[in-house]
This record gives structure tokens, sequence and C-alpha cells, in this order.
């Protein structure tokens, strides 16, 4: 299997955009997941910001929004997009589903991890007049740290599954290039390229976030 000049100028040019699709959308998804999947856990009945009504609010558009197949979801906030971006085409646009996608996946895993942690750790902060803020960035973050880096290496994986359906759509990227060249047009051997590709990526994230999740664990 031989690639021509022009073929692997595409196939650059569909590498670079998802990575840029991938990591900037999960620097947003880190940025906004962790800290709503921290108000899942705190404002839960029993827990140090105890509020039922915000809980189950949130809970339900958490829920709401992870129900909605992926593809789908691209089409549902095209209006916001717009609104967003001024296009619901191409790599730019596609980082609004992304991310709103992957931040409510990235809050539930965060829930996890915190939830893990054992509530004597937590009322013997309480019982030493820790803040509820200190209790979540000293002592919750730090003691879900190894779950929250395996939690942000899941995100990763995900997006880049995401990012590569969001070519059925125009969204750039990969999966674009696959679905364009790929199957459209019966270039098998960009297909292949482009699924090889998303493994060793996928392999590549996946050996890294092991390794992080080794190392603080250790700690």
């Amino acid at each position: 299997m031989f690639l021509t000049a022009t073929q692997l100028l595409m196939l650059k040019k569909a590498s670079l955009e998802t990575l840029y699709m991938v990591s900037f959308t999960t620097a947003l998804t880190v940025a906004v997941g962790v800290p709503l999947g921290v108000l899942l856990v705190v404002m839960r009945p029993g827990h140090i910001l105890e509020n039922r009504w915000a809980y189950r609010v949130l809970g339900f558009i958490v829920n709401a929004t992870r129900s909605v197949p992926f593809p789908i979801f691209i089409v549902f906030v095209i209006p916001l997009t717009r609104r967003l971006v001024g296009t619901s085409i191409g790599s730019t646009a596609v980082i609004v589903p992304l991310t709103l996608a992957a931040l409510v996946l990235m809050a539930r895993l965060t829930e996890t991890c915190l939830l893990e942690i054992p509530h004597g750790v937590i009322e013997a902060a309480q019982s030493m007049g820790a803040s509820s803020w200190n209790i979540i960035t000293k002592v919750m973050l730090p003691e879900a740290l190894p779950g929250l880096l395996m939690a942000v290496t899941i995100a990763v994986i995900t997006l880049i599954s995401y990012s590569a359906m969001a070519g059925t759509v125009g969204g750039g990227g990969l999966g674009d290039l696959a679905i364009r060249y790929g199957y459209y047009r019966y270039q098998t051997d960009i297909m292949l390229v482009t699924v090889i590709l998303l493994i060793v990526v996928v392999q590549l994230v996946q050996y890294a976030g092991d390794r992080l999740v080794l190392k603080f664990s250790r700690r």
C-alpha cells in the first residue's frame, strides 16, 4: 500500500485537525467537567454542601445530555453552535458539541472517583475545622487524583471517538477524511491508514494515562 503525496498531505491536515479538536476540547472538558462532578458529590444528601433540589436538577441535566447519541447531539445543538462560532461545519464548530458531550461524561467519572473516598476521611477533616473549600481542594481531590487521571484518560479516548464520528456531519479531522475519501470514493487505503492512526493514538493515550495513574498511586 503506497499513498500519494496528495493523500499524505490530506492525512497530515486531518491529523492536525483531530489533534486541535481533541486537545482544545480536553482542556474545556477538564476545566468544566471536574468542578461539575465535585458539585454532584458535595450537594448530595448528607454531604458537606447538601442541596437536594440543586443536586436533582444538575443530575437530570447531566443524565439527559448523556442519553442522546452523539451524532444526534451534534445536530441538536447546531443552533447553539452557529450562535457561538458562526458556523456548524468544520473543526472549530465541532468543539461545541464535543465539549458539551464530554464534560457531562467527565462529571460522572469525577463523581464516581470522589464517592470512592471513605466518608471517614471527610468527617475527620470536618472535625478539625476545615472549611468546605479546603475539604474539596486539600482532601477530596488529592485523595481521588489517580482515579481522576484515569477518568481524564477515558474522556480523551472518548473524545477521539467522538471527533471521528463528527466526520459524518463535516466536522473535519480523520473521521471526515475516512468518510469522504475512504467510504464515498472507495479509497480503502485512506480508510485503512485512518483506522490505524486512530488505533495508535488511542493506544498512546491509554499508555500515558496508565503511567500517570501508576506514578501518582505510588505516591
